[in-house]
């Protein structure tokens, strides 16, 4: 899939280079041209109480503040876990290095496209045998095209999530609100929470009656950076 080829090429560029750029904002052009190539998308709707039909918003963000919320809790537990320690460590790089206008498009660019590939053209193709699982599966085998095993479980976690709202509401609405908020909360927070660690390992504490006056400008510096 030349989608899966870009994206594994994207990220094996240098962050914030152009070639980033030019590659994520590729595979973004991808993913939407193939879906809007396939033929009509559906929004889908969502059902109230009182049986009738709306579109869904509200409950999409809610959503996704929740899936940051978990997702955020487990990007502490792996600070501790060495191989997905380096693996969010890898791919952070990319927006704590590059320039933040363009890391929230492209961010937010790829979440949209990917959800009209995956949970609109691929999801309505597949068939009605299992359509989560197929469109999960084939998420899933797209992101390891990264070689990043954190991307990966992300994607199947957050694959599976999409899946189920595009069933539940019949269109891609509610997964690309869910999608972008998501995407979006993860680009702000995670970055200064691994950020912060990497400084607390790289600057020792030193008893200050032993500390050299360069190491105690750089533990006061650091100190007031982070603080």
């Amino acid at each position: 899939m030349t989608g899966a080829a870009l994206l594994g090429l994207s990220l094996s560029s240098k962050p914030g280079s152009r070639r980033f750029y030019v590659l994520t904002f590729g595979v973004a052009a991808t993913w939407a041209g193939g879906a809007l190539g396939s033929g009509p998308l559906h929004l889908g709707q969502a059902q109230r109480r009182d049986q009738s039909l709306h579109r869904p918003l509200v409950t999409p963000v809610v959503t996704g503040v929740g899936a940051f919320c978990v997702f955020y809790g487990a990007a502490r537990a792996c600070r501790h876990v060495p191989v997905l320690d380096r693996a969010l460590t890898r791919v952070l790089r990319y927006a704590d290095r590059g320039s933040t206008p363009l890391v929230i498009a492209t961010t937010c660019a790829n979440g949209l496209a990917e959800e009209l590939f995956f949970r609109g053209a691929l999801y309505a193709a597949v068939g009605r045998r299992h359509p989560v699982a197929k469109s999960t599966a084939a998420y899933a085998l797209a992101t390891a095209s990264t070689r990043n095993p954190a991307l990966v479980l992300a994607s199947v976690v957050m694959g599976l999530l999409f899946g189920l709202q595009r069933r539940a509401s019949g269109g891609i609405e509610a997964s690309a609100l869910t999608h972008l908020t998501w995407s979006v909360l993860m680009l702000r927070y995670l970055p200064p929470l691994f950020r912060i660690e990497k400084l607390n390992l790289a600057v020792p504490n030193i008893p200050a009656e032993k500390a050299s006056p360069t190491q105690g400008k750089l533990t006061r510096v650091v100190g007031g950076s982070v603080g």
